[in-house]
């Protein structure tokens, strides 16, 4: 049973690894045994928590802004050139921006589409090589997206390009799957409800609206980060080998309020 949920040994890429549900994932890779590189836009903050968490076991740092698509191709090429294969794929960089419908701006859907879903389905045709490389029939390539709950329903935030745009990566989670099953490489999605993150930040630090969110939680609290770290390894594993296509409310429940 134990080797059913390992990962030890397997070759992580986790896009945004440097802070919030990016680093719950990539610290849980870590110390479950595998070699994990983190990604994001701040080349300080990426090598400084690349540095913390080889403390507990192995893991990169390869800055890329994944806003444009040259930051996009050059990531890719470096992991092909460094580790020739790439087991999982967390493609979890993201952004978010609210703000009031009348005064909604055309450049939050600019922003959020390039980085939210255009540089997902850009990253994984880059490393397609890499991932056929590590495909194998009883143990798959693995690519996790990182959708979100307000992409599953509507959410009470006015965050329309948001909401939006993590509604299309879980379609495009459906279609990549489709399309990639026949090479042995499955294509799940996450859709995170309320973590500690920057994201969240405004709102959870706040004793007044946190209580407010964790009352609407059927589980009554905020996401922990082995609630999130527990679902990426479990996709990564032999126990989820059979498993695309999926999207995964990992929310204590919100979603069941519809």
């Amino acid at each position: 049973m134990t080797d059913l949920f390992s990962v030890d040994g397997k070759t992580v890429l986790v896009t945004g690894g440097s802070r919030g549900i990016g680093l719950m994932i990539a610290r849980g890779f870590v110390a479950a045994g595998a070699r994990v590189i983190i990604s994001s836009r701040s080349a300080e903050a990426c090598e400084a928590v690349a540095e913390e968490l080889s403390a507990a076991g192995r893991c990169e740092a390869i800055p890329a802004d994944l806003g444009r698509d040259e930051g996009v191709q050059g990531l890719a090429a470096t992991v092909r050139d460094r580790v020739g294969h790439l087991d999982v794929l967390v493609n979890n960089a993201g952004a978010t921006w609210g703000a009031p419908l009348e005064d909604y701006p055309e450049s939050a859907f600019d922003k959020l589409w390039a980085l939210n879903v255009k540089a997902v389905f850009r990253l994984t045709a880059a490393l397609l090589p890499a991932l056929r490389a590590a495909a194998g029939p009883d143990d798959p390539a693995r690519v996790i997206n990182i959708g979100s709950v307000d992409g599953i329903r509507v959410p009470a935030m006015e965050v329309y390009a948001y909401s939006a745009t993590k509604a299309a990566v879980h379609m495009l989670t459906r279609n990549l799957a489709h399309q990639l099953a026949g090479e042995r490489i499955t294509v799940n999605a996450i859709a995170p409800g309320p973590f500690e993150s920057k994201m969240m930040a405004f709102a959870l630090n706040d004793p007044g609206t946190r209580a407010a969110i964790e009352s609407q939680v059927p589980l009554g609290r905020i996401g922990r980060p082995e609630d999130m770290a527990g679902t990426a390894i479990y996709l990564a594993s032999r126990a989820g080998a059979y498993l695309t296509g999926a999207v995964i409310p990992v929310d204590g429940g919100l979603t069941t309020h519809g």
